[in-house]
């Protein structure tokens, strides 16, 4: 079978599987070993594809020494390839955009450390730091940096269920600076030792179920606050919290929510117009600053009237105090830290990296996964050493600073800068601000969260992703806020295991009139072609499959033989495999290939490969396998297989 082979082949026949009439040259081309590489180049080349499938050194190459310093300096902090280049029109926009986000980052990042079950001022102490070191390592130019409400939930359901945040605050301040650390510590590892495909377990359709069911969740810990409820369960499941908001109906302040409905519908009306009519996206980003004023004034000037109320109180002036000696590093809750903080890191990276991408995709410009995995890992290592929680990219603030018209990651610096203003010298205008408006502050973010038009894609598309989406939208929601997590992570990876150990296989025939052979399951005129059983194997060949395929495989020849003596056809003689979508074999896939060749051999069927890839067939040529199956056993096209094996057939006289 060398390259470029001249057959005959007689194509009058109707079931020859080809088009026209008489006898057409058929040139047969050989199927070619991958050119002879050392173990150390194969091992060399699988490290760079797996690890460094974006090439970052290229850039470096045929570059002097000046330049390759430069170019590190612009890798190791991004800041350095703009900054060249900035000018004070792109600071005018920088400062419009960073003062728009710091009216929503102040009362967002108070209301969500108390969703963390910290004090409302480590939210702006989250605020402040962070950013600043963002501005310097992220390479996204819209991302605004803050605490956010999923990471902020589950950091506050994880430790609140092991250490009291009322009785043991000490040491739950402690827990939650440990347990950014170390979220900290893994996002930046993912980061340098490129990692971040890890991160990928956490499916779409994960995340959709997450996200509504913490953010159902968010909503309904929010009637605390809206109700007015002094004694509320610490718990974050669907059952016990309805249970404490009915139990304590004697404590439902009317006062209270009669500010939580009117304030909470003012921000949902400005948050639809918003969304109506993005030029007018300002009118959001300012009414969650402008209700805080507003409610703070009110309780200020009814506090001799009614004390039904419940407002923040006393904050301390100044900035973040040092948090280093506060870092837990041994002791019995460690193991609780380290697991918040893995957990949140997570989450937090998967948010930051998705909001990244999606305002480059929008602006035409690349967000590298790995430097913002970096990025957000040693901001928030730094943040814990400054009495800061977990952070991350938000998508309500960053949508914000894009509509705003932020250029670069100058508006992060603008922002931290009003909150420092803020902690300065601003804390005491925040002593009436009462708790309710914090409460409609964070219903109205997270109603956003419960994407029902991703949801409904999913069902559309594909019934187990809905699956899965499911079980982590009600395991949140039933369950806790970790394990429901988990539930959909472990749904994810069964069907990973599933593709992997079940791959599917597929009956090929032929289109009449071309060369081409597709499944016959979706293309109706396709045909089966007469001694000959053409099946594709849609997967790699591994341990964990290459039983079930031997198997399916010695299945599909019974089916054939079966269907060929109920319609009194030709006699069965070849199965072909297509391997084009094999990309890789290992030993035990070896085994089942040549233990089915002499299964089928015993059964006078001969079995054909077609088109191994480079890596399958240069296994297979060292395992000796080609050599077991003889020259007619391994072609470059099924019809170029098909078109030979008639051939030999007719001239040895068979039919």
């Amino acid at each position: 079978m060398g390259h470029g082979t001249n057959r005959v082949e007689d194509m009058s026949s109707p079931n020859n599987g080809t088009a026209g009439a008489g006898e057409t040259v058929v040139e047969i081309h050989s199927v070619c070993l991958p050119p002879k590489k050392t173990a150390f180049q194969k091992l060399k080349k699988r490290v760079a594809d797996v690890f460094f499938p974006d090439d970052p050194l290229q850039r470096f190459r045929n570059q002097t020494w000046r330049n390759r310093v430069i170019l590190g300096l612009q890798s190791l902090f991004p800041i350095f390839t703009w900054a060249s280049q900035y000018d004070l029109k792109l600071f005018r926009s920088d400062v419009v955009s960073g003062l728009t986000i710091a009216s929503l980052a102040i009362p967002q990042g108070i209301s969500y450390a108390k969703l963390a079950n910290l004090p409302p001022i480590v939210g702006l102490y989250s605020s402040f730091v962070p950013p600043l070191i963002y501005a310097v390592l992220g390479s996204s130019r819209h991302l605004a940096v803050g605490p956010v409400s999923i990471a902020s939930l589950v950091m506050g359901s994880m430790l609140s269920e092991s250490v009291s945040p009322t009785q043991d605050s000490i040491l739950y301040l402690k827990l939650a600076f440990t347990s950014t650390f170390f979220a900290g510590v893994f996002q930046a590892s993912l980061g340098l030792l490129r990692l971040g495909f890890m991160i990928d377990f956490l499916s779409k359709a994960t995340l959709v179920g997450f996200t509504a069911g913490a953010a159902v969740i968010v909503s309904l810990q929010q009637l605390k606050g809206l109700l007015g409820i002094v004694h509320f369960t610490g718990k974050m499941q669907f059952v016990p919290v309805m249970s404490s908001v009915f139990n304590h109906r004697s404590e439902w302040s009317w006062e209270t929510i009669v500010m939580g409905v009117g304030f909470l519908s003012i921000l949902l009306t400005t948050r639809h117009i918003s969304m109506r009519k993005p030029k007018l996206f300002w009118i959001s980003a300012a009414s969650p600053l402008a209700s805080v004023i507003i409610s703070t004034l009110l309780v200020y000037l009814i506090r001799s009237k009614t004390h039904a109320i419940s407002f923040i109180g006393h904050l301390p002036k100044g900035l973040n105090p040092p948090s280093l000696n506060m870092l837990y590093f041994s002791g019995a809750h460690l193991a609780l830290a380290i697991k918040t903080g893995i957990i949140t890191g997570i989450l937090s990276l998967t948010e930051g990296i998705a909001v990244g991408r999606t305002f480059a995709s929008l602006k035409n410009y690349q967000v590298n996964g790995n430097k913002e995995m970096m990025a957000i890992g040693f901001m928030n290592m730094a943040g814990s050493c400054t009495s800061c929680y977990v952070t991350t990219g938000s998508f309500s603030r960053s949508a914000v600073n894009y509509n705003a018209g932020a250029k670069t990651a100058v508006s992060n610096i603008v922002m931290a800068s009003a909150v420092l203003v803020t902690l300065l010298f601003l804390m005491p205008l925040f002593y009436y601000t009462p708790n309710v408006i914090l409460a409609a502050i964070i219903l109205t973010a997270v109603i956003g969260l419960i994407d029902y038009q991703a949801a409904y894609k999913l069902w559309k598309v594909d019934k187990f992703d809905f699956f899965t989406c499911l079980c982590s939208f009600f395991g949140v929601l039933f369950v806790s806020v970790p394990l429901g997590l988990a539930i959909a992570v472990g749904v994810s990876v069964i069907k990973i295991l599933l593709h992997v150990t079940r791959p599917n296989t597929s009956e090929f025939g032929n289109i009449p009139g071309t060369q081409i052979y597709q499944s016959l399951g979706r293309y109706r005129e396709a045909s089966r072609i007469p001694g000959f059983l053409i099946l594709a194997i849609e997967s790699p060949i591994y341990f964990a499959n290459s039983t079930y395929l031997q198997d399916r495989i010695l299945r599909w020849t019974r089916e054939e033989e079966t269907r060929i003596k109920e319609i009194n056809g030709t006699t069965l003689k070849c199965i072909i495999l297509d391997m084009t979508a094999v990309s890789a074999i290992d030993t035990s896939g070896l085994e089942a290939v040549f233990e089915l060749r002499r299964r089928l051999e015993k059964q006078s069927l001969q079995l054909v490969l077609v088109n191994p890839v480079g890596t399958v067939m240069e296994k297979l040529h060292k395992s000796k396998i080609i050599e077991s199956l003889g020259l007619s056993g391994l072609y470059l096209t099924v019809g170029e297989a098909v078109a030979d094996l008639s051939s030999t057939w007719k001239a040895h006289g068979q039919p």
